[in-house]
């Protein structure tokens, strides 16, 4: 089994993933940290949630992603009339064995990609909750393995939001992050006039890693060294939003234990075998901020997750290589920064 103390492995991990990545960023035009988030999540195990306003290219990432890497791909138009069945399978019994035969749903791939996971009930939203979570399906009592590695990457719009459901808040901590698309830059917009004018650039997207090559990955990620100050830094960052008076429900021990997955896994892609303070930084707003509510005052006052996990970043001290810790840099423009750097 390959290790991430073999040097090899890291230049494996580096050379694959920028191989990926490249594949993703061909069809994804100016996008680099939105590609490099999701290559994160995958190596790190998590599921990615992609919430974004329509046409921005959402679907477009996954099947990126999913067309990239050779592994199986099934992708669910989630709509009000899926049932849960259609995700996990449903048992049919067999005239000529005269017994029961399990036919797979869905979630029996790799990579799976539900499109508009907001606009299916949340009967069916919660078939998803034991294979996100435990990678197995339970069905008539008997329990499914799923294969390896496995990835859920859902989308959402957050508007068009009649006859939808919003997604519950043990659905939402399933997901490691949450990344938002954006508009593209009008540099961007005019490349890709150029290469999606004509043919979609999907039919020319081939793999350029095969399913062993990532699981030998992820096993590499998880030796990756997380030092007790930094695991003390990420449960300080954890811990400060269940106290925050704006929030109404903060993080979960889960968020703690994906923001460390996640920190480890970035680490890697920037060819350390060691995570420092600043990758648990860089990701704290994508793996925090969607599993956090704010209060309706705060909600008033236009006060939204993502400026509340920044405000927590700015007041809490950060582990510095000298065993001491030290405030975070102030940031121009962000009053919140500020008013830490003087506390």
């Amino acid at each position: 089994m390959t290790t991430y103390d073999d040097r090899a492995s890291l230049t494996d991990l580096t050379a694959i993933t920028e191989r990926v990545r490249g594949s993703v960023e061909s069809v994804i035009e100016g996008k680099p940290e939105v590609v490099r988030l999701a290559l994160t999540v995958l190596l790190a195990e998590g599921h990615l949630l992609i919430e974004d306003v329509p046409g921005v290219g959402k679907t477009m990432l996954a099947k990126a992603l999913a067309r990239s890497v050779d592994c199986s791909v099934r992708r669910v138009q989630f709509t009000p009339d899926l049932l849960p069945s259609d995700i996990t399978g449903v048992s049919v019994f067999d005239q000529r064995r005269r017994d029961f035969e399990f036919k797979p749903g869905a979630v029996f791939a790799q990579i799976v990609i539900g499109d508009e996971i907001n606009r299916a009930s949340p009967k069916t939203q919660s078939a998803l909750l034991e294979s996100m979570e435990e990678r197995q399906v339970t069905i008539d009592g008997r329990t499914y393995e799923l294969p390896e590695p496995f990835m859920v990457v859902a989308t959402q719009n957050p508007v068009e939001m009649e006859g939808t459901y919003p997604l519950p808040e043990a659905q939402r901590d399933r997901f490691m992050a949450r990344v938002s698309m954006g508009y593209p830059s009008v540099d961007a917009e005019l490349r890709m006039l150029d290469t999606h004018g004509g043919t979609s650039p999907l039919d020319g997207l081939r793999p350029v890693a095969h399913a062993h090559e990532i699981a030998k990955l992820i096993e590499a990620v998880r030796t990756v060294h997380v030092s007790d100050p930094v695991r003390r830094y990420a449960v300080e960052l954890v811990a400060a939003t269940r106290d925050h008076p704006d929030l109404g429900l903060g993080a979960s021990p889960r968020a703690t234990l994906h923001l460390l997955r996640a920190a480890r896994a970035s680490a890697a892609l920037a060819g350390r075998d060691y995570c420092l303070p600043d990758d648990v930084q860089s990701l704290a707003v994508a793996v925090l901020a969607h599993r956090l509510l704010p209060t309706a005052q705060a909600q008033l006052n236009r006060r939204t997750a993502e400026q509340i996990v920044r405000e927590i970043l700015g007041r809490t001290p950060v582990p510095a290589a000298d065993g001491g810790v030290r405030m975070p840099r102030p940031q121009p423009g962000r009053p919140a920064y500020d008013r830490a750097r003087r506390v």
